[in-house]
């Protein structure tokens, strides 16, 4: 029997954006920390008890357990990996062109709203934190105060003037 094959979507693959804040890097370490000392030891410890119930094709809370160990050790790798790559945004003081970590306070059809400019992994645009891969964010990195960017929504521009850079 010939098994389906499906084309990759838009976002199949991506990477994680390896820019982040120093309190994510730390919440990072912290995560890999208790992974390691707490959550695997415990799973370990689960699978070697349920493994001397005997015969593993009918070892149903056997096969869970080691499932849960995979997952573990997946998540220990994948921090890991986040870990290594990792690349701590450091605003830089000069405030006078948008640069990652900058918070940026913009007038939109005569309304001030301030965004701070992240990675991609820490984003909360309903607390002011958006991406520098938004089509808001990457249009305003480089971009000098009383700079008007237009960014096209689903029907209309809309014009954003950057006021202030912090």
């Amino acid at each position: 029997m010939r098994v389906p094959t499906r084309k990759p979507g838009k976002y199949a693959g991506l990477k994680p954006d390896k820019y982040i804040t120093k309190a994510k890097y730390d919440e990072l370490q912290q995560k890999l920390k208790k992974l390691k000392k707490y959550s695997r030891p415990r799973a370990i410890e689960e699978v070697k008890r349920l493994a001397l119930m005997g015969d593993f094709s009918e070892n149903f809370a056997y096969g869970m357990a080691k499932g849960r160990l995979r997952g573990i050790n997946q998540r220990i790798l994948d921090i890991e990996d986040r870990i290594k790559r990792a690349v701590i945004i450091k605003p830089l003081k000069n405030k006078e062109t948008v640069q990652l970590g900058h918070q940026v306070t913009l007038e939109v059809n005569s309304k001030q709203k301030t965004y701070q400019i992240l990675g991609s992994t820490e984003t909360n645009p309903l607390g002011g934190i958006i991406s520098h891969n938004s089509p808001i964010g990457a249009k305003l990195i480089g971009k000098r105060a009383g700079d008007i960017i237009k960014i096209k929504l689903s029907k209309k521009k809309v014009n954003y003037k950057i006021i202030k850079i912090e």
